[in-house]
């Protein structure tokens, strides 16, 4: 909203209103896109959500980009968060088929082993992703999972240059997942869009570049709804890049019922 829209809304004089969105934005609560002026919430919010809702159920309502995501591609579609030094899954649109990945909301992502996660991580600065990964455990979840923070490095990297994240058998055994990252006004990382499938359903490689382009403009619209006029990553019909946004070191522009397959990717 703008300052005006905001003036209108609250009924608070401008100028008081004013310092409390330069405190506010001091505090990470809000944001101010740099081209359009419109304010936005901030990160800090969102960790403030995440604490007072923890343990309820759903953290976030799906925004509608995620559940478009989901009815195009019939398979689970989730949204991950910063919360504090984890990677949490804030709101989740589940697939149509029988057998389903068990993702649940609250769920925190493994670091190293998880696209949702990873997605976010390659946007933050160097020294943060250190500082979060200091005396983790890598855990192997499987023969493919990352196992040195070196190869955790060089695959961030990776999808930084490529402006999203793919994850096959690396946190369980066939599952596929693909994950974008959703920015901010100013072109801060805030979330990741995430959809995952079981591995059976995922082997034809024109089927792995739809779910691709859907997971992408999920992101990108969710970006959009947050004031972000950034590029975007957008991967041709074959599979091509065409833009990807650039990833500065700033940080600007992741227990198994019998009736369902494992999947925390």
């Amino acid at each position: 909203m703008t300052l005006q829209q905001l003036h209108e809304e609250l009924q608070i004089p401008i100028g008081s209103l004013h310092r409390v969105l330069a405190a506010l934005t001091e505090d990470r609560y809000v944001t101010r896109s740099p081209t359009n002026r419109r304010y936005f919430l901030g990160p800090a919010a969102a960790e403030l959500a995440g604490i007072s809702s923890a343990g309820r159920g759903t953290l976030v309502a799906p925004p509608e980009p995620l559940r478009k995501a989901a009815r195009e591609s019939g398979e689970s579609v989730f949204l991950t968060e910063p919360i504090g030094l984890q990677m949490v899954c804030v709101a989740l649109v589940e697939a149509r088929h029988p057998l389903r990945l068990f993702v649940q909301v609250g769920q925190e992502m493994p670091l190293h082993a998880a696209a949702s996660a990873r997605s976010i991580l390659a946007y933050l600065p160097p020294e943060v992703v250190d500082t979060i990964f200091r005396e983790r455990d890598l855990t192997a979840f499987t023969a493919g999972t990352l196992r040195t923070l070196d190869q955790v490095r060089d695959h961030l990297a990776r999808v930084r240059a490529q402006g999203y994240d793919v994850c096959e058998n690396e946190l369980d055994e066939n599952v596929w997942a693909v994950a974008a990252p959703v920015f901010s006004s100013t072109a801060q990382v805030v979330s990741s869009v995430t959809l995952a499938a079981a591995g059976n359903r995922m082997r034809d490689p024109i089927q792995r570049t739809r779910a691709t382009e859907i997971v992408l403009r999920a992101a990108r619209d969710l970006s959009g709804e947050l004031g972000y006029t950034g590029g975007f990553t957008t991967p041709e019909a074959a599979g091509g890049l065409v833009e990807a946004p650039a990833g500065g070191a700033d940080g600007t522009a992741a227990g198994t019922p019998a009736s369902r397959e494992p999947g925390r990717t």
